[in-house]
Order: C-alpha cells, then sequence, then structure tokens
C-alpha cells in the first residue's frame, strides 16, 4: 500500500512541476508584458469610474457588472460619444444615480472611456487563441 502511495505522490509532485515551469515560462515571456498606457488625464479618469464604484454596474471588456450597459466602445459608438457619456454621468435614470461631476471630472471619465474604447473591440470577433493559450487580438490602435 505505501508504495501505490509514494508512486501517487510521484506522479503528483512531478505534474504540480512541469505545471509550475509551464507557468512560469508563459507569464515571464516578452508576450506578457503588453501594457496600454492611459493619458495623466485618462489615470484621473480611472480614479474617478473606480472611486464611484462603476464596475459595479458597468463592464469594460466584459468584466464588471451586468445591470448597466458595457461601456467598452461607448465613446466610438455611432448613436454614442462623449455628449452622451456626460449627459448620463450627471442626470443619472431610473437604476444610475446623479453624480455631481465637475466639468473637468466629466472630461477626465470621458478621456479614460475614450482610451479604452481605443485600445480595442469588444467583442473582438477576430481573436485567434494560439496552442501556447495565448490570443492574437486585432486591436483599434494597430489599424
Amino acid at each position: 500500500m505505501q508504495k501505490r502511495t509514494k508512486i501517487y505522490m510521484g506522479c503528483m509532485l512531478a505534474l504540480v512541476s512541469v505545471f509550475g515551469l509551464y507557468n512560469f515560462t508563459i507569464y515571464t515571456g516578452e508576450d506578457s508584458r503588453y501594457e496600454t498606457p492611459l493619458s495623466e488625464k485618462a489615470l484621473h479618469g480611472q480614479t474617478l469610474w473606480q472611486q464611484n464604484n462603476c464596475f459595479s454596474c458597468h463592464q469594460l471588456y466584459g468584466l464588471g457588472g451586468y445591470l448597466g450597459p458595457d461601456l467598452t466602445n461607448v465613446f466610438s459608438d455611432e448613436n454614442k460619444g462623449p455628449d452622451y457619456i456626460k449627459a448620463f454621468l450627471n442626470s443619472g435614470i431610473k437604476t444610475m444615480p446623479k453624480f455631481h461631476f465637475s466639468e473637468a471630472e466629466q472630461e477626465a471619465i470621458v478621456t479614460f472611456l475614450k482610451e479604452v474604447d481605443a485600445s480595442g473591440y469588444y467583442p473582438n470577433y477576430n481573436a485567434t487563441i494560439k496552442p501556447d493559450g495565448w490570443v492574437d487580438i486585432e486591436y483599434k490602435n494597430e489599424k
């Protein structure tokens, strides 16, 4: 019985070691360091987004709450854009509270959403999964 336990433990140790080595290789490679730099104004908008807990209702790239719409590409939507965003920031609707943002704060949030929008499409139907687990994505700023 002890011999079987030692074999199982040896197999488990080997699998965990291979898994660890694989993850180290994948997550420390050059491909894993893609950054989308944000301007100072957009960083301020991101801070306001986080301080006001916008992620609890809204999504960016499919991550966040489901009460409000996904706002990944709201800036470039032909029926929406910066004026649409500003209108909802301070007026609120049924489930969205009225915020009392200054004009500068509104501009910062619009800039944040603009730069998020410029980074890509959501959902991105031109994304392909490679055999090593990485995903090739078509970004807006690469066109």
